[in-house]
């Protein structure tokens, strides 16, 4: 290649000649090549000079090929051949870059439920780009662009499929005691009962906690109120007290033992959580996210069941 650079003035002047015997005239070859037809003819003047070769026999109709002129087209054009056969080979066989799906969840779902299974999720949708679009505060709002949004009772219109997730559940939640079994088949009535129990709380949440925690005398106020969700779940987790766990949220915890529900006691709203999506022809990969997030809430209730059978939460 340092070679052929030293016979050439520059490559450039090789896809001129091409075109411009491939072309038959330097006016066709400008126009494909997007310049001016004396611009062709100076550039093939160089080369020519440059190796000593008439490539054309100028006569008063036009540029006729010379025999030298002929060769060198014989060998660039196999060569350009090969080169173009060669990128059309890869650009082919590369993998196909995947439009991203934009999924508007809360916080908390993102990091209590989604990312602990991304591997499951990068295993089942290799090569997906998954973009979130997160709420820090109460789930809820427009849809917006987001190609899936976790909602709960969303309003029925002609732009978005829903589908059911699960009824909104709540129980409260704590983080296990040292020694404490990992199931129990049943749940003591006065596991949320001790005394002194502290209360982590979430700024205007729906339903209202107070009224929910206000039946236990037993239990005080806590310092710790969060407006997000996510740090209400974290502070549970690390021993700071007893919070409401949706179960959308928190299932994954709970099947797994990091959190403990405080109570048998499950409150049942008549809301739903549901996944929204846009309608569109576009919709494959986005209807099978929504089939695989299912599926594994489904597969962290059944395994809630098994650790606590008493608990009356539905799927």
């Amino acid at each position: 290649m340092s070679q052929l650079r030293k016979l050439l003035p520059s490559l450039n002047a090789l896809v001129v000649f091409e075109a411009a015997v491939r072309c038959g005239t330097f006016a066709r070859a400008a126009r494909e090549l997007g310049v001016t037809s004396p611009a062709v003819s100076r550039t093939i003047g160089r080369l020519e000079g440059h190796l000593g070769l008439n490539l054309f026999h100028r006569t008063p109709t036009g540029a006729v090929l010379s025999k030298d002129g002929s060769e060198l087209f014989e060998g660039i054009s196999q060569s350009f051949g090969e080169i173009e056969r060669t990128l059309t080979r890869l650009r082919r066989d590369r993998p196909v870059s995947l439009k991203p799906v934009v999924l508007s969840v809360s916080t908390a779902f993102a990091t209590h439920w989604f990312m602990p299974r991304f591997s499951q999720f990068r295993a089942q949708f290799p090569g997906q780009e998954i973009r979130f679009d997160l709420i820090s505060g109460l789930l809820g709002g427009s849809v917006g662009d987001a190609d899936i949004a976790m909602r709960f009772d969303h309003k029925p219109d002609g732009q978005h499929h829903v589908r059911t997730l699960m009824p909104e559940s709540l129980l409260p939640i704590r983080m296990p005691s040292f020694g404490e079994p990992e199931a129990q088949a049943e749940l003591p009535a006065d596991a949320f009962l001790r005394s002194g129990t502290k209360v982590i709380t979430l700024d205007e949440a729906q339903p209202d906690w107070a009224s929910l925690f206000a039946r236990n005398k037993k239990l005080e106020s806590s310092e710790l109120q969060f407006s997000d969700y996510t740090l209400v779940v974290q502070a549970a987790l690390v021993g700071q007290g007893v919070a409401l766990g949706w179960l959308n949220v928190v299932s994954h915890l709970l099947a797994q033992g990091s959190l403990v529900p405080a109570s048998p006691t499950v409150v049942h709203t008549r809301r739903h959580c549901e996944l929204v999506t846009r309608r569109g022809p576009d919709c494959g990969v986005v209807d099978d996210i929504c089939d695989w997030m299912i599926a594994e809430l489904r597969q962290d209730i059944s395994r809630i069941h098994s650790r606590y059978p008493s608990l009356d939460i539905r799927s």
